[in-house]
């Protein structure tokens, strides 16, 4: 079973463009965590404001294991965090 977390955000009004830009420097960093199985962000065509990230972890070490990296608490927790005027986290295992 994959552990899998979905993390929607709103930028601040005004902050959509540096949130994507934090998210393109994030990516390719989170992809190759050893644990990560995937990373994808996704862009509400309806309010470019909205991101939803969807993570796909071996298992739930593996989030945790990321959430310690020095990239999550400089780009995520640092900038990003910051500049959101909503965020929401969501985590689940697959079935089968």
């Amino acid at each position: 079973m994959a552990h899998v977390v979905i993390a929607t955000w709103k930028a601040a009004p005004g902050r959509a463009d540096h949130v994507r830009k934090i998210l393109e420097t994030v990516a390719p960093l989170n992809r190759a965590e050893e644990k990560m199985l995937s990373f994808d962000v996704c862009v509400d065509p309806a309010d470019p404001d909205t991101f939803v990230l969807v993570e796909r972890y071996t298992d739930a070490t593996g989030y945790a294991d990321h959430r310690a990296t020095e990239a999550f608490r400089t780009f995520v927790l640092g900038e990003a965090v910051p500049a959101l005027a909503e965020r929401s986290v969501r985590t689940f295992d697959t079935t089968g």
